[in-house]
């Protein structure tokens, strides 16, 4: 079995001193973050510090080089083929991009899960599948392929697939990427309402400022490695931290540098070894 710590109060998920880089690069730091459940959680900062990381981590495709990552109160990096299995059962991942099966039918997409993890008899799936897509809006689209649908649609129907075995936890990786206003307007709403209306507990990773912002109850801001700022959407808007002031307003100058660190302008384009023209 894996570890079992007593959670903190009201929390679903936690990471707890974890480290975690690619090679090289470290990329989370001693990160520690509690996920209250019920709630929904936006995961926030600037590209590469460390968001989807986080995800995967949670979801067990990463495993923490140090520290704790915590499902209900089990360590994910510490369970065996089969638990781990057993706990994404409990999990919803909705992808940037929606990554339906494209050879797929709407319909076929939704079923996928309840059919791969589940012995319910057809008739049970098809009920299933059609109060899901009737969730999001999509009940008369079932027998469309991925291909006939806007992008807008394509994120509902992953989502439709992503709640189909009622998970607690689901996780959104950028829900709003590439969205125009109404289709976003309409994802967002979407998050919200199914959240409350099923208990669900949302980590959602988001650029996406107003939107986010409108729509979760905590907002984590990650810096280099570690966590900037968190609380609520009002408390981190408001931060007087320069991290959290330059992405909060969008701000081209700050602790984010423009330029990637190198070799010095001197030592690339000065003369050859360096010595005076």
């Amino acid at each position: 079995m894996p570890s079992r710590n007593p959670p903190s109060a009201g929390a679903l998920v936690e990471l707890r001193n974890v480290t975690f880089g690619y090679g090289e690069r470290t990329v989370l730091r001693g990160l520690s973050l509690t996920v209250p459940r019920g709630k929904v959680t936006a995961i926030m900062g600037a590209s590469g510090g460390g968001k989807t990381t986080v995800l995967r981590l949670i979801g067990g495709q990463y495993r923490a080089q140090q520290g704790e990552v915590l499902f209900d109160g089990q360590d994910v990096g510490h369970m065996d083929a089969a638990q781990l299995y057993a706990a994404r059962r409990r999990m919803g991942m909705l992808f940037q991009f929606g990554a339906l099966f494209t050879d797929m039918s709407v319909f076929e997409n939704v079923a996928f899960p309840l059919r791969e993890h589940t012995d319910l008899p057809e008739a049970l799936v098809r009920d299933i599948v059609l109060m899901k897509l009737h969730a999001v809006g999509l009940r008369g689209a079932r027998d469309l392929m991925p291909g006939q649908i806007s992008g807008g649609m394509a994120r509902r129907v992953a989502l439709a697939r992503a709640i189909a075995l009622d998970p607690e936890l689901i996780m959104y990786d950028e829900p709003f990427a590439g969205l125009d206003p109404i289709s976003l307007g309409t994802a967002a709403q979407l998050i919200r309402q199914l959240n409350d209306a099923m208990g669900l507990t949302t980590i959602l990773v988001s650029h996406d400022l107003d939107a986010t912002f409108r729509l979760a109850d905590h907002v984590v801001i990650l810096g280099p490695g570690t966590i900037a700022a968190q609380g609520t959407p009002d408390e981190v808007r408001h931060s007087a931290e320069p991290l959290v002031r330059q992405f909060v307003h969008a701000l081209p100058t700050g602790p984010v540098p423009f330029h990637y660190p190198g070799p010095g302008v001197a030592q690339d384009f000065g003369p050859p070894g360096g010595g005076a023209a």
